[in-house]
């Protein structure tokens, strides 16, 4: 070390300088902050609980399927999912999903579970016909995006079952096993033309909103309301029952909400931020009648 005044190197254990006589005065060592505490345990409630919610989305955007690549571009209002296909390999999508595809891919529209299938699928307003795009002779592209402006969503299914609105589905693994769940006025939720679909499996599952996704985990015993129009998917085994928004039909008209549907946790709903039919309601009036 060196004399912090004459600059004359001096020993390090040394209380005076050599040459000029200045005092040394000991340099203390600064004991390091002591270490953060650690985070507050989990409620006993929730520490068998996924951290990340049974909705397993990549941060990126980006993902592996089998056989396939995938990617989520300009997310917001106008999401385009881009599908990557190795050769032979094949993804289903709800008819109507496709913007573009290579030369290559072979489309094949069907009507996925036979007659009866096709009727439920209508009747739940959807497409009685279902998708499958196959890369032929080598890979190919297929890109898909909903009718409506909105986000798009992949869900990584393990082995899941997941409760999804008719309309938010866009397209998922060819493994997957899709099917239109009728619960009588619960799947109708009182007349807004809700039907659900049930998807199950393993692989990529495509959902789409009207607006952004918003995540919502509940917890053991609690609930939850949600207006059936926002509804995008929910776990398989969650408990849900249909009520008016408010006590009363009075209530409930003046509000200006009509059903919701009451959730009870455990588990996790994906919520959209926008509702489609009331939007349509807003640009009902500026929207030109038959008698002008």
């Amino acid at each position: 070390m060196n004399c912090p005044k004459c600059t004359m190197p001096v020993g390090d254990n040394a209380k005076f300088c050599g040459s000029c006589g200045f005092t040394i005065q000991a340099q203390e060592s600064v004991p390091p902050p002591p270490p953060p505490p650690p985070p507050p345990a989990a409620p006993a409630s929730q520490q068998n609980y996924p951290a990340g919610g049974a909705f397993h989305f990549d941060a990126d955007g980006k993902g592996r399927g089998r056989g396939y690549t995938w990617e989520i571009i300009h997310q917001g209002a106008f999401a385009l999912a881009i599908v990557q296909l190795g050769a032979d390999q094949a993804i289903s999508a709800e008819a109507g999903a496709m913007v573009s595809m290579s030369a290559n891919i072979d489309l094949d529209s069907q009507m996925k579970g036979g007659v009866f299938g096709a009727l439920k699928r209508a009747v739940g307003g959807e497409s009685a016909f279902v998708s499958t795009f196959t890369s032929r002779g080598g890979p190919g592209e297929v890109t898909l995006a909903p009718g409506s402006p909105g986000d798009v969503a992949g869900i990584e299914m393990n082995n899941q079952t997941f409760m999804v609105q008719s309309s938010s589905y866009l397209a998922g693994d060819t493994s997957l096993t899709v099917d239109t769940k009728f619960g009588g006025a619960k799947s109708f939720f009182g007349g807004e033309g809700l039907f659900v679909l049930q998807v199950s499996g393993t692989g990529l599952l495509l959902v789409s909103s009207f607006g952004a996704i918003h995540r919502k985990t509940l917890r053991p015993g609690e609930k939850y309301v949600i207006d059936t129009g926002h509804l995008v998917a929910w776990e398989g085994h969650m408990q849900y029952s249909l009520r008016k928004a408010a006590s009363g039909f009075f209530k409930s008209f003046l509000s200006g909400e009509g059903m919701v549907a009451e959730f009870a946790g455990p588990g996790e709903v994906l919520i959209q931020t926008r509702n489609l039919a009331a939007f349509a309601a807003m640009l009902k009036p500026y929207l030109p009648t038959q008698g002008s």
